[in-house]
């Protein structure tokens, strides 16, 4: 299922023009405050109608300005998961998870209330009444009752940008659980992204309005040209790995294309795929293979492409077996490595720069 936008609108001082095509999967608007994310969201939901848009849901027009076609909001069969939960207060959790099955259509294909209870982990909820609930729990009943309205698209609007640390940690798997056996086409807005790294199967880019750039998450991740984007402290790209072995010392070794990746104890099974993402100030470039060195990560690569930062710092692109990567370094580490297009190096990454929440399901 396919969806396709092309909207413009005229604020006071803010101008939106954006058209894309997000595919099946996970389609992530990504960018700053006041980028127009949550406007698009909001006109593809029917609450904003542009001064110019068409947007269509896998063939069928939901909106269309040139003809004066809106389908009515309860007609889309959108379901949307906002910031906070919105659950009935005067309900439990069973009651809010089967009022969304009012909105279902009649014959509708589905996963079932208890299907959905066990794969976002709230079975045990069930009797409680919401004020009991922790904003992690919240969130989850919330999205149990969007999926239980059986709708064609899951429209989520930065659902964990009310959650701490933790809570966030705590519900990541569940969403990725549900992307992966689900399969229900989800456009998710955040400005974050660790979220957008561990979820989206595709990226779009927004600035200012305008889409930046559009494509597979671990290619967008890992421009280079993107940075100004990302934020320097935020850019990192994607490795694709496996799990390999869980060792006695309490490291997970996982095999990437480039070789293995030492990281703290995860709880995946062998053999299952994970997508992690690592900052590129925690990469640290050698020409040399390095011996006697405590980090445990050595990936061989090849130099792709640099980007010259405005300061004293410079972003290099390596291929290290099919993964691209990102590193950090200084223009004068560049020029003394003698780096350039084409450059064979190995990428020293400490198995501790990891953090837990930068790992996720592949």
């Amino acid at each position: 299922m396919t969806l396709k936008i092309d909207i413009s609108h005229q604020f006071d001082s803010f101008h939106l023009q954006v058209k894309l095509d997000a595919p099946s999967g996970v389609t992530a608007l990504f960018g700053p405050s006041g980028s127009g994310k949550t406007t698009v969201l909001k006109t593809i939901a029917g609450l904003h109608t542009p001064q110019f848009g068409h947007v269509a849901l896998d063939g069928t027009p939901l909106l269309d300005t040139e003809r004066g076609l809106f389908c009515p909001v309860h007609k889309r069969r959108l379901g949307l998961v906002f910031q906070d939960a919105r659950l009935f207060p005067h309900m439990d959790v069973l009651q809010n998870l089967t009022y969304g099955q009012r909105f279902a259509a009649k014959g509708s294909d589905g996963p079932s209330l208890d299907a959905i209870c066990e794969i976002l982990g709230i079975g045990h909820l069930r009797d409680r009444r919401t004020a009991q609930l922790s904003g992690g729990e919240k969130q989850r009943v919330a999205i149990g009752r969007a999926l239980l309205s059986r709708p064609r698209m899951l429209l989520m609007d930065e659902p964990l940008a009310a959650l701490d640390t933790a809570r966030k940690e705590e519900i990541l798997p569940f969403l990725e659980r549900m992307r992966d056996e689900v399969k229900l086409p989800i456009l998710y807005v955040s400005h974050a992204l660790s979220e957008v790294a561990r979820l989206a199967t595709t990226v779009v880019v927004l600035d200012n309005g305008k889409v930046a750039a559009m494509g597979l998450t671990n290619s967008v991740l890992s421009d280079p040209q993107l940075v100004r984007h990302f934020g320097l402290r935020e850019t990192g790209a994607l490795l694709q790995a496996r799990v390999v072995a869980h060792h006695d010392d309490g490291l997970s070794e996982l095999g990437a294309s480039a070789g293995s990746l030492f990281l703290p104890q995860l709880e995946a099974p062998i053999g299952s795929s994970t997508r992690v993402r690592i900052l590129a100030h925690d990469v640290i470039l050698a020409r040399q293979k390095p011996q006697d060195i405590s980090a445990l990560n050595l990936l061989p690569g090849e130099v792709v492409a640099l980007r010259q930062g405005q300061g004293p710092g410079m972003i290099v692109q390596l291929r290290c077996g099919t993964d691209l990567l990102l590193a950090r370094i200084t223009q004068r580490s560049a020029q003394a490595m003698e780096l350039a297009p084409g450059s064979h190096v190995f990428a020293v990454i400490k198995s501790v720069a990891v953090a837990r929440v930068e790992i996720g399901a592949g």
